[in-house]
């Protein structure tokens, strides 16, 4: 089954590598075969790097984006993995730890990065939530 990506105006992707960039209509792309492909919007630079889920993240992108170099990056994510899982006790998030390790021990790598993208939205959810209550209570 092909994979459609609908494109917006100039947006860029990294298709096996390779950072593509759409001109400037829309338009649409099938890819008729298996291929490493992230959006713009889920792709993470190296000094984006400064939370605990992001550093879960960006091994798991970078595994993702090259697999051949996979081993290189595990180290790092089961580190951080572990460290976060030990700093968390909400039950949806320890059960996304648990997704993101086992698809990446499958090797699956593209499952493991949306449940590692999961972990950085509740992660940037308690710290508006935190951030919110600071406002509140300096009223």
């Amino acid at each position: 089954m092909p994979l459609k990506l609908s494109l917006k105006p100039g947006e860029k992707f990294v298709l096996n590598g390779a950072v593509v960039q759409n001109g400037d209509r829309r338009g649409v792309l099938l890819l008729q075969n298996k291929a490493s492909v992230l959006r713009e919007k889920d792709i993470m630079q190296a000094d984006e790097v400064t939370t605990p889920a992001r550093r879960i993240y960006f091994p798991v992108m970078m595994m993702y984006l090259d697999e051949s170099s996979a081993d290189k990056f595990y180290d790092e994510f089961a580190m951080r993995l572990s460290e976060f899982m030990g700093a968390t006790r909400n039950p949806d998030t320890m059960a996304d730890c648990v997704a993101a390790s086992r698809h990446v021990m499958a090797r699956e790598y593209y499952k493991a990065l949306m449940a590692a993208r999961k972990l950085v939205e509740y992660e940037e959810s308690r710290i508006g939530d935190v951030a919110s209550g600071l406002q509140d209570s300096d009223r």
